[in-house]
């Protein structure tokens, strides 16, 4: 995608000078009659801004845009503050619009939208280039908008939103208002809570499978926009963009929804109505905070749904290992089993250990090691598995049948 760096040199301009197109006063669809908002002043002169007020508690899909839930084991997980995520009301949302996937100093975030709670009103302002000579007030205007919330919230921002404005902000000589504040990222929220179920956490794919949020034909595709952008700088026509504008607010939108929902399903993960797999990846979310107890009933719930092999291949292997962990061995053994069963070897191995080291039955020990054995030497094993296990099981074997006819012996 070409940069609007590139674009204004192939005009023989810079990003200081005006763009080639007609003066906003002289357009004849100028942004103004397109999308309702107004210009405001900052230090650094006019940069317009699109504005929408919404109830906070106005349902956006399957959730509202205020979270009521606690954010506790969110904070937890994001390693921050429980005292700065107990008040979401004091919470920014961002969503940047840009001119390519790059995130050089040619990538500019011509649309910056951001939304806050203002009491009982979810205020979404959406501050938008005219000319690239408006950047710096574009900047400003954002740092004052959020100067007031104690933690920001994206998607993807970790890698995308914040680095390219923390570079457009260098740019322009300017301090970056961001960096030490505490940020949520919702893609990786995202990804941790629905990656059993769902192929692709995009927004998109969210709003649709989650929030159950269908988008209007207003939206344009995100591939779209930095050429709609570009196409605005040589002709001042604004209509095209108002689907870009729609499809910005919506992504802000969509993140409250989303932040709101996956809040609600964490407060109460026992008691929450979701698939098998979604309860799987919750339970592995508990794990992973050190949460065991709660862990394994999501993962035993989780079993006792719709699943895929994959999934319940997994849960068996992590379920079964923190019951080894606790010595918890009857449950351990029942999990071993079923994996067995499924022809998993590491099952295999886990049981002929009891028997060998806890039980002292050699002969079932003999018994499950032999038929790993059996397993490894069918037609259609990969031969990566094949040579994982084949040397250390032959050794086992062969150790145990020493051990067996010892034991006889005596």
């Amino acid at each position: 995608m070409t940069s609007l760096a590139d674009r204004l040199k192939n005009l023989g301009l810079s990003a200081g000078q005006k763009s080639p197109g007609k003066a906003e006063s002289e357009a004849q669809y100028p942004i103004e009659q397109v999308i309702a908002g107004q210009t405001e002043d900052t230090p650094h002169g006019p940069i317009f801004v699109a504005q929408q007020d919404h109830p906070a508690d106005t349902a956006h899909g399957c959730a509202s845009l205020r979270t009521n839930a606690p954010l506790d084991t969110i904070a937890q997980w994001a390693q921050a503050s429980t005292d700065v995520f107990a008040d979401p009301s004091r919470f920014g949302f961002l969503d940047a619009e840009t001119t390519g996937l790059a995130r050089g100093t040619g990538t500019y975030g011509f649309m910056l939208g951001a939304a806050r709670y203002d009491g009982d009103t979810f205020q979404v302002r959406q501050f938008f280039m005219r000319d690239p000579t408006e950047e710096p007030a574009q900047l400003a205007a954002l740092q004052r908008y959020l100067s007031s919330c104690t933690a920001l919230v994206t998607f993807n921002g970790k890698t995308f939103d914040l680095p390219l404005l923390r570079t457009r902000y260098i740019v322009n000589g300017l301090d970056f208002p961001f960096a030490d504040l505490p940020h949520l990222d919702l893609l990786s929220l995202a990804r941790r809570l629905w990656r059993s179920r769902l192929p692709s956490r995009s927004l998109g794919t969210l709003e649709r499978e989650i929030l159950h949020l269908p988008r209007t034909d207003e939206d344009v595709p995100g591939w779209m926009i930095p050429e709609l952008y570009f196409d605005y700088l040589d002709d001042r026509d604004a209509r095209p963009l108002a689907g870009v504008f729609y499809h910005n607010a919506i992504d802000v939108l969509s993140m409250a929804a989303l932040l709101h929902h996956a809040a609600a399903l964490l407060s109460d993960p026992l008691g929450c109505a979701v698939p098998a797999p979604d309860r799987a990846d919750m339970g592995r979310w508990y794990e992973e905070l050190g949460q065991v107890d709660l862990a394994t009933q999501l993962y035993e719930r989780a079993l006792a749904g719709d699943l895929s092999a994959p999934v319940r291949s997994w849960i068996l292997r992590r379920w079964s290992h923190l019951e080894k962990q606790r010595d918890n061995l009857d449950v351990a053994k029942r999990l071993w089993h079923e994996a067995a069963a499924n022809s998993e070897i590491y099952a295999h191995v886990e049981l002929a250990k009891v028997y060998e080291h806890r039980e002292r039955n050699y002969a079932g020990a003999i018994f499950w090691t032999q038929l790993a054995l059996d397993k490894i030497g069918e037609p259609g094993t990969p031969p990566a598995e094949r040579l994982r296990w084949s040397d250390a099981l032959s050794h086992r074997l062969e150790r145990l049948q020493r051990k067996s006819g010892a034991a006889a012996a005596k």
